[in-house]
């Protein structure tokens, strides 16, 4: 079974692949920025309601610049999305058609930054997960305040804020996730129509 779908992957042909391209480019293009709009929308709710500018729980600085990083990587790839469908009009038309080194390499980029991605989005959460986690062993274990101070230790408290942080992350990887099994599977079709074209330049000689 697994050698009948390699070789109806190796006939692949470029009205199939541009298919491919354009339907999960879009697919990934509106995953993305549906999912990187919600924690804008879930910190704004936030702020309106709790009339706060500011995170009640000091973090760590290097995880702002991390959390920065993340944003760029996951803006490149929805722009990167858009690349994949530009690829998937220009397969579908003989006279512009990339050449199959230019589809790969597309391919293996958006793959490259989707996993880059993962990889930050799965750092943050663990780091912020241990954050919390040590404030609330810090805490009482009977329950948890809402407010504590311990001597001349800066105040310090978890509220909601903390909840849409880790909640917007987990977002986020899921889209990643769903991301780079896309960027594989155009890597593997990609693959698929060179190992196609090979064989059938090998044929006709």
């Amino acid at each position: 079974m697994f050698a009948m779908f390699r070789n109806s992957l190796r006939s692949t042909s470029p009205a199939s692949l541009a298919k491919s391209f354009i339907r999960l480019g879009w697919a990934g293009f509106w995953l993305q920025l549906l999912i990187g709009s919600i924690p804008i929308f879930l910190m704004t709710y936030y702020f309106i309601f709790s009339r706060s500018t500011t995170g009640p729980r000091s973090g760590l600085p290097f995880v702002e610049y991390l959390t920065l990083v993340n944003f760029a990587v996951l803006a490149f790839t929805i722009l990167w999305s858009l690349r994949y469908i530009r690829l998937g009009r220009q397969l579908q038309n003989p006279a512009t058609a990339p050449t199959e080194s230019k589809v790969s390499g597309a391919a293996w980029t958006g793959l490259v930054a989707s996993t880059m991605g993962l990889g930050l989005t799965v750092l943050l959460l663990l780091i912020e997960s241990a954050h919390l986690l040590y404030y609330f062993l810090k805490a009482p274990q009977g329950g948890v305040p809402v407010i504590q101070t311990t001597g001349a230790e800066t105040v310090s408290w978890v509220s909601a804020v903390d909840l849409v942080s880790l909640v917007s992350l987990n977002l986020t990887l899921m889209a990643e996730v769903v991301v780079l099994i896309f960027s594989l599977w155009l890597l593997f079709r990609a693959s698929s129509y060179t190992l196609g074209n090979e064989s059938a330049h090998k044929a006709t000689k």
